[in-house]
């Protein structure tokens, strides 16, 4: 997919021996393969370089490769700040933050210390059943046709169900749901981001209200009982949290199990593997999170800073990719091979104070889904004439024609 690019504007602080083209561009498409070939090419040039189209809309940031240099940045959240790292709610002229994402330390704990309790192993270990029952239906509902779109049958809608659930959402909202998500995440058109935002967050505003008038079992009305520091949640505090969840449960999971059944498809020794060693999904998943890490978040630097031999001015952009880390061979030797006993210490969830706390409910998803799949499914590959087109930004497979 061919956009025009807008002419770069490049600082004066920048030198201009550090810009450089880079690859991964929010809402392009690409029938490249971004991990292979593009994260290498990355890895042979400057530790930190300077991108004009890196962040959403196409506007500049500082690109930093290693996986070194990102976990300094991920704990240095006093110079990279993370507020406003994404441009949902200023496209639209409102004043909510991701909650507790976009919150910087020392405010980043309070909130985090009510969130967390939503999110721990034992609380998402009681929806396991749940989530197995939603993964078994979708997996039923096409096993025989010896055939599915995985994207569109499988991967796009089971984590919005789940979702749906911690919600107390209608389950009939998936379609609808699909759609905003795509919007946000998928397009380079700001008017096209800042109208799913608005749908979104009108939905949420509704749903807020009528949890105020009638409080049930769910994360909203969990959220506006809870007080911080004597007071209760603000509406801006509300909308952020639930815009957060709208946005960190759904398209992430998707994107990953995207990623790792193409991964399978193409690698039938490994779906071979999993089969026989049910109790490696998870070691199998960590390694295909670092092979395959899709998500790039950012910083904005507060002040003049030098980091890496690099000047940094305040309001310069800062790109968290996890793609390069998962990829980085300082880090992770071979890193193009991919090695079930790895198990690596990758950064595809964060690190540090802002590690993502949904991490154990994504986790769970895709193990359920691995292993309902191949405990179901027979061996599946790709569909023979169909070429792999991803979505850049969030990598991820446009489609995914699995047969078997």
């Amino acid at each position: 997919m061919h956009f025009q690019l807008p002419d770069p504007v490049i600082p004066d602080h920048v030198p201009q021996s550090l810009v450089r083209p880079f690859p991964y561009v929010f809402g392009m498409t690409t029938r490249d393969n971004p991990f292979t070939e593009w994260a290498a090419s990355v890895h042979d040039g400057p530790d930190i370089f300077y991108a004009p189209h890196a962040y959403p809309g196409a506007t500049p940031a500082w690109i930093v490769r290693r996986m070194e240099d990102l976990r300094k940045i991920y704990f240095d959240t006093e110079t990279f700040s993370s507020k406003d790292f994404s441009p949902f709610a200023k496209l639209i002229g409102e004043t909510w933050t991701n909650l507790p994402a976009e919150i910087d330390p020392p405010d980043h704990a309070k909130y985090r210390a009510f969130v967390n309790p939503l999110f721990t192993p034992a609380a998402m270990a009681k929806l396991e059943n749940k989530i197995r029952g939603y993964a078994v239906d979708y997996i039923e509902g096409f096993r025989e046709s010896g055939n599915c779109e995985f994207m569109s049958d499988f991967a796009f809608e089971f984590p919005i169900k789940v979702f749906l659930e911690l919600m107390d959402f209608p389950l009939s909202n998936t379609k609808q749901f699909l759609e905003w998500e795509t919007g946000l995440l998928h397009s380079l058109d700001l008017e096209t981001i800042a109208t799913a935002t608005r749908n979104v967050v009108g939905f949420l505003r509704e749903e807020i209200e009528a949890r105020r008038k009638q409080p049930r079992d769910d994360m909203i009305s969990y959220a506006l009982s809870v007080e911080i520091e004597g007071r209760k949640l603000n509406d801006d505090e509300l909308v952020g949290f639930a815009f957060n969840l709208f946005i960190g449960g759904l398209d992430t999971v998707s994107t990953n199990m995207g990623l790792h059944f193409l991964h399978l498809a193409r690698n039938p020794q490994d779906q071979v593997f999993l089969r026989e060693n049910p109790k490696r999904i998870p070691h199998a998943i960590d390694e295909m999170m670092r092979a395959y890490a899709a998500v790039t978040t950012f910083r904005t630097c507060t002040k003049e800073t030098e980091f890496g031999g690099v000047k940094m001015m305040p309001g310069d952009k800062v790109a968290m990719s996890t793609t390069l880390a998962g990829r980085d061979p300082e880090a992770f030797p071979k890193p193009e091979e991919i090695r079930f006993d790895r198990s690596p210490r990758h950064v595809s969830f964060g690190f540090g104070p802002h590690m993502c706390v949904g991490m154990h409910l994504a986790k769970r998803e895709m193990r359920i889904a691995i292993e309902e799949f191949v405990t179901r499914i027979p061996e599946f590959r790709v569909k023979s004439d169909h070429e792999i087109e991803y979505h850049l930004g969030m990598i991820q497979p446009v489609t995914l024609p699995l047969v078997w």
